[in-house]
């Protein structure tokens, strides 16, 4: 079973940039798809993207396409989100998790191995 392990974040003015990563213990990545979603205090979970084992992004929030991306490293067990144009409704704690299927799903689902996210705050 993968753990998953977000970090990364942290306090960004708006329309800052930063880069999460999320790195895999216990089992390499290459055999999953991995996601990113969010949790704001109050609000419900939501799915970002995806990318595949063959490095297809899914997109599942319409607000970040454009501003966010996500990459792949295999080589060191680790998945990247970066993001720009940062906007205060960004502000969440962030995490990732693995799928142990190669593509991405049509609707985003959380995966399994989440470790504690990451806080990104986004204020002036």
């Amino acid at each position: 079973q993968v753990q998953l392990q977000a970090s990364g974040g942290g306090l960004v003015q708006p329309g800052g940039s930063l880069r999460l990563s999320c790195a895999a213990s216990g089992n390499t990545l290459n055999d999953y798809s991995i996601n990113w979603f969010r949790q704001a205090p109050g609000k419900e979970r939501e799915g970002l993207l995806c990318i595949s084992t063959t490095e297809r992004v899914t997109y599942y929030r319409h607000s970040v396409k454009g501003r966010f991306t996500i990459s792949r490293d295999n080589a060191k067990n680790t998945v990247y989100l970066q993001m720009s144009g940062l906007r205060p409704e960004d502000t969440a704690v962030y995490y990732c998790g693995a799928s142990a299927r190669s593509q991405c799903g049509t609707f985003f689902t959380p995966g399994t191995g989440r470790g504690q996210g990451t806080q990104v705050t986004v204020s002036s």
